[in-house]
């Protein structure tokens, strides 16, 4: 019999004598708390975090006990995986017949498509393998192709650089197999895929990026009308990264039931997790081509746990079935991240080595490389997993020094995708001040990190920004803009963490440009010991506000700036020699 892991419910720990003896033994603020009615089917060892504080020792060692305790509960059975079948035509079908169209020639970092007219018999989606190796006479790689849908198939490059590019099929369906062309990569303005590279990001052709990002998690779910009118506000927007899921989610303000899914329905209308709705992916593919023209970032956030459809406790096969299909489709696109998954640790069928293999698959088909991470709800990932690019980390509070130790312990970039919400709602992460959720921004990006925008205004049409889109009714977004002009007038376009006040975080590029952020804090003056060799220009922030005032005169050695005694102030000093 299975024992318990530490992801394992609350619910179906206390349902056994042995579990319920543990923790009435162990935690009992547990067991006195209304976490335990209203959280009672989430991870046993995250909602002992939550009860106990990240410093107690006891959910680690109550997790460990719990893992010797038998879990009664059936284990769901597995599907067998279905391999390509190569007998799929017969051996008077010739080889390479298939009508191809490819362009000749196309401009770099655009996608080129090869699509292939062939067999629609059976299942293609399954019966059919088809892949692709480019080459420019240097380098090789291998692209895999998909099927979409009335004998369609097509394969799609993403070429790293110009020149010409010739490719051949390999297929188990004979009319796809050993197809060969050739693509001319020409020159072009278009933007390059975003890399991690240290703790920062930047374009393929070394451009810095600075991701301001967003959250609207079903916005691709909703009316027409709706993702039209997420478009119009995310042009008028600073942000440059959107987290956004595949699969629709169910959760407060979340009721309604897409149009189209990932999967196609049966017959009997449940969902055939061997069969892909293309139509799904068709109108998901135009909205991530209109955030490319608006300059947007898609963070694809591949799995989630706020799920009544099923999607959430797939069979190991279905879901490495969707995580190929979905990252064959997409990953020629520029503009696209990978997120494995939206609080991670609530999916509680999945194991960490589930995540590790589902990500490698991610990894291994995309040639491009794009962004890839994992996101938590209590639980870190440990992100020196070597297919993590960068932090994805859901965090609230003591973020200039969690984003420290981050970077020192992982030396990748940190993105805190989650630090809670403007608006208004009843749930604590949902009903930050716009003041406190700049500030907490500031927080993070002061160390060297980057924070991501979220909003839940109420609303009695369920209309709230973090989940469906719309229109942003908050105050931050135009704050996050300025802040972000600020760290881009920097020399290096980035913000690194400096020695610091015991009271006072520093962060600027070394020996050329600092901001000192004072946070809820409202001081009148400040004696700051300016970096010994720098002569400096002061410049007083008001980063509610957004005013900057130019004190008179070039500074060096101690100095003491008068201040406006308000919270959220911040001080620069600027090199001038």
């Amino acid at each position: 019999m299975p024992t318990f892991t530490s992801r394992s419910p609350v619910s179906a720990v206390v349902a056994t004598a042995e579990g319920l003896a543990l923790l009435e033994r162990e935690a009992p603020e547990l067991m006195s708390s209304p976490v335990l009615v209203n959280l009672s089917e989430f991870p046993v060892k995250a909602i002992l975090k939550l009860v106990l504080g990240d410093t107690d020792p006891r959910p680690e060692r109550i997790a460990a006990e719990i893992a010797l305790i038998d879990d009664p509960r059936p284990v769901l059975a597995e599907e067998p995986r279905i391999l390509p079948n190569f007998g799929y035509e017969s051996r008077d079908v010739p080889e390479a017949s298939a009508r191809t169209t490819w362009p000749s020639e196309v401009s770099l970092n655009r996608r080129a498509e090869v699509v292939f007219s062939g067999p629609s018999q059976g299942n293609p989606f399954v019966d059919v393998s088809l892949t692709a190796s480019f080459t420019d006479g240097t380098s090789v790689i291998g692209v895999g192709g998909f099927y979409d849908g009335d004998g369609r198939y097509v394969v799609r490059f993403l070429a790293p650089a110009t020149g010409a590019w010739h490719f051949r099929t390999s297929s188990s369906a004979r009319s796809l197999n050993g197809i060969e062309g050739t693509i001319d990569v020409v020159e072009s303005a278009i933007a390059s895929p975003v890399r991690a590279v240290g703790t920062h990001f930047e374009r393929a052709d070394g451009e810095p990026f600075r991701p301001v990002g967003t959250t609207a998690y079903a916005w691709t779910h909703q009316s027409e009308e709706l993702q039209d009118r997420t478009i119009r506000s995310l042009a008028d927007a600073p942000f440059n990264k959107l987290r956004m899921g595949l699969f629709p989610k169910h959760f407060l303000y979340n009721s309604n039931d897409p149009d189209r899914f990932v999967w196609e329905r049966d017959e009997l209308g449940d969902f055939d997790t061997t069969r892909f709705d293309v139509e799904y992916w068709t109108k998901l593919e135009a909205r991530i081509d209109q955030l490319a023209e608006i300059g947007v970032e898609a963070d694809i956030i591949l799995f989630h746990p706020y799920d009544r459809w099923g999607f959430a406790t797939q069979s190991r096969a279905a879901d490495d079935r969707y995580v190929q299909y979905a990252v064959r489709r997409l990953s020629a696109f520029t503009n696209i991240w990978w997120s494995m998954a939206n609080e991670y640790d609530l999916l509680l069928t999945k194991t960490n080595d589930d995540w590790d293999r589902l990500a490698r698959i991610v990894r291994d088909e995309d040639p491009v490389g794009h962004p890839l991470s994992i996101h938590n709800w209590v639980e870190l990932w440990d992100y020196s997993s070597d297919w993590a690019t960068h932090c994805s980390i859901q965090r609230g509070e003591g973020l200039s020094r969690s984003v420290d130790e981050w970077r020192a312990k992982w030396n990748k970039p940190v993105i805190v995708d989650e630090y809670g919400y403007e608006g208004d709602i009843d749930q604590g992460w949902g009903n930050l001040t716009g003041e406190e959720f700049v500030s907490r921004a500031w927080q993070i990006a002061i160390r060297g990190g980057y924070g991501s925008h979220g909003e839940t205004f109420h609303r009695t049409d369920e209309e709230l920004w973090w989940s469906k889109g719309g229109e942003l009714h908050g105050s931050s977004a135009p704050r996050l803009k300025f802040l972000d002009s600020l760290i881009s007038e920097s020399p290096t376009g980035r913000l690194d963490p400096l020695p610091s006040d015991w009271d006072v975080s520093w962060g600027g590029a070394a020996g050329s440009y600092v901001l000192l952020y004072f946070g809820g804090a409202r001081p009148s003056f400040r004696d700051v010991a300016i970096p010994e060799g720098m002569t400096v220009e002061i410049d007083v922030i008001d980063t509610w506000a957004m005013t900057v005032d130019r004190q008179p005169g070039e500074h060096s050695g101690s100095v003491r700036v008068n201040l406006p005694a308000r919270p959220y102030c911040a001080i620069r000093l600027r090199s001038v020699g």
